[in-house]
């Protein structure tokens, strides 16, 4: 299981010591939300702060786009660190295109879907991403309820995966701890981002390596 912790959830007045954290546990990558105050209704950060993270973090940065016209800032977070770029399928007018462009930026490709969205939208692109990203919660705030229905979505993204040959991974973001990490692990997750699980305990390294072993 790769883990993705969030640092939505981080203390953002020692977040290089929450990241140093990070580069000493066993976590895979480290999710950044970006988010706008338009396409969800709050704000975190943006570019300085993105690259600040890349410069303290030896893990790759999962940068998600919770953004309105993403396509206009794709270079820049490239540039600010991100290895893994997100967006939102219900946020990109020509989403083929802006999955193009985040490959020639040399970055793996993402795509979001929100809990009400169906997951048959991604059939035409399912083969040209890296990524799937099921919200299990509704975008823009951290520890939120874990909307249940996420599960029954990995499920059919993994057959679809499999049905089309598609070599994306399936990443849930939401509401995710050790009960419902297990649920979506058996369900054919292969990424978790957590947050508030992980910055609230009192040993997040511990927390992390529970989650691996899912």
């Amino acid at each position: 299981m790769i883990i993705a912790p969030s640092v939505l959830s981080a203390d953002f007045g020692n977040l290089q010591r929450d990241v140093e954290m990070l580069n000493n546990s066993t976590a895979d990558w480290i999710h950044v939300d970006i988010m706008d105050g338009v396409f969800v209704p709050n704000i975190s950060f943006g570019l300085p702060v993105t690259s600040a993270i890349n410069k303290s973090a030896k893990k790759p940065l999962d940068v998600h786009l919770m953004i309105v016209n993403p396509d206009k800032y794709l270079k820049a977070f490239r540039d600010a660190g991100a290895e893994i770029i997100t967006v939102h399928y219900e946020a990109c007018i020509h989403l083929h295109r802006t999955i193009q462009e985040i490959k020639e930026l040399g970055a793996k490709a993402g795509v979001a879907i929100n809990p009400h969205t169906p997951v048959s939208v991604l059939e035409n692109i399912i083969k040209d991403i890296d990524l799937v990203l099921i919200m299990s919660v509704n975008p823009g705030f951290g520890g939120q309820k874990f909307i249940s229905q996420a599960i029954q979505k990995v499920a059919d993204v993994k057959t679809m995966i499999l049905n089309t040959g598609s070599s994306a991974l399936i990443e849930v973001d939401g509401g995710v701890n050790d009960i419902t990490g297990k649920l979506l692990a058996d369900a054919g997750a292969d990424a978790l981002v957590a947050g508030n699980f992980v910055f609230s305990a009192s040993n997040p390294k511990d927390v992390i390596a529970e989650l691996k072993n899912l």
